[in-house]
């Protein structure tokens, strides 16, 4: 990473630890230093905006992807080519996805029939040139909507100079008193009367504009300090809220920004689960297995949006220590983010499992053009390896047997 700024020696004994922690030092919740993107005299030749980089999200990558990763790293969301050769995962394990998995294309064929399945499928193609990303293939269009594909970038969805402040009383301004630190995580100080923290990860908020859209409001969430992590043994549990204070937004209204007709086609979002939902929700543990209870029922496979926007007790949830367990309340809302990862994941709609076959796991294992025996229509291509990341390491004996997608999480339907 460039040095843009001052690090705090704490920060660097804890990255020493080889630990992953928030990434304060640069942006601390708002805007970073101008030279940490710009340069004055020595842009680069292809942009008009004096970056130091070709576009706006290699400008981004440029600390957000890192050749030298071997395991999740902090404020990483990409994981180059060279790291993930064929049958090899990317390595990041944000909440929002690796960026990489777009690189991932697969080759199967089941009854016959061959499926090309495109990389560009895992996720938003951000166009990043100086780093290998590119449009999307497929749609010339944001699937319900009309934002042009050949426009999106990072700065599509996040706010690169951080204009949006959180104040004391909660209320979302895209200007006003300074913003002193970041308002992303449990940690992250309650800003006090006359001062300001920044909204979650720099997300677009009222009045933003790009690709001829513009969003209404920035949706709340909280997350833990350790995020980036592997979910081997904990669920990293990020807590989204549901706006109730001016300039703030819904998750599935912020999505639809871009996605308007979304809304209104197939599932309901932004709707209160309702006492059976959640009891189903509580009571799921895997296929064949309704015995769970609500204090032990969470999964970041299948998160939903609590009925609150109060930062307070959204950032009591906000664990990665199976420390916040704790299932949904009937007020409590599913949403785009309950099924679909915000970058991009390992399957195809960035989904947060595979929803396009019958069972996730075969015979107790996670399934893969390794194992015998190879059944396409479960491993799609991918290697055992690359199926356990895309469900963050978990142990297939987590699940049942054969385990049915996590609809059956809300549903209960296998």
């Amino acid at each position: 990473m460039k040095a843009t700024g001052f690090v705090h020696p704490a920060l660097l004994a804890v990255l020493a630890l080889g630990l992953s922690s928030p990434a304060l030092a640069f942006h601390r919740g708002g805007t970073g230093e101008c030279t940490g993107c710009h340069s004055m005299h020595t842009a680069s030749a292809s942009s008009s905006r004096l970056l130091k980089q070709s576009d706006a999200s290699s400008v981004c990558l440029s600390c957000h992807q890192s050749p030298e990763d071997a395991a999740p790293n902090d404020y990483r969301v990409a994981t180059p080519e060279a790291r993930m050769p064929v049958g090899v995962a990317p390595l990041q394990r944000t909440p929002g996805g690796d960026f990489g998995w777009l690189k991932k294309h697969y080759i199967y064929t089941i009854d016959g029939a061959t499926t090309h399945e495109s990389g560009a499928s895992h996720g938003h193609n951000i166009i990043a040139a100086d780093f290998g990303f590119v449009a999307d293939t497929a749609n010339t269009t944001a699937p319900g909507g009309t934002f042009a594909a050949g426009e999106l970038s990072c700065t599509s969805c996040h706010d690169p100079h951080g204009n949006y402040r959180r104040l004391a009383d909660g209320s979302v301004v895209a200007s006003g008193p300074s913003i002193t630190g970041s308002g992303s995580y449990a940690s992250s100080p309650a800003p006090a009367a006359g001062s300001a923290v920044g909204v979650y990860r720099l997300l677009a908020g009222a009045g933003y504009s790009r690709g001829g859209v513009t969003f209404t409001g920035a949706p709340v969430a909280v997350a833990p300090e350790f995020n980036n992590r592997s979910e081997v043994t904990s669920e990293t549990r990020v807590a989204y809220g549901h706006a109730t204070g001016a300039g703030q937004e819904t998750w599935s209204r912020w999505c639809a920004t871009c996605h308007p007709q979304m809304l209104s086609q197939g599932h309901s979002a932004d709707v209160a689960l309702g006492a059976m939902m959640r009891d189903t929700y509580a009571a799921y543990v895997k296929s064949g297995d309704l015995s769970g209870s609500l204090d032990t029922s969470y999964s970041s496979l299948v998160p939903f949006v609590e009925n609150t926007s109060t930062f307070a007790a959204l950032a009591s949830h906000a664990r990665s220590d199976n420390g916040a367990l704790e299932g949904p309340g009937s007020s409590d809302l599913v949403s785009c983010i309950t099924c679909h990862r915000a970058h991009a994941s390992g399957w195809e709609d960035m989904m947060r499992w595979n929803n396009k076959s019958t069972f996730l796991t075969r015979d107790g294992a996670w399934p893969g053009t390794d194992t015998t025996p190879n059944d396409p229509q479960y491993a799609r291509g991918r290697t055992s390896n690359e199926t356990r990341a895309a469900y963050y390491d978990r142990p297939a004996s987590r699940f049942a047997t054969y385990q049915r997608p996590l609809c059956n999480k809300c549903h209960a339907r296998d």
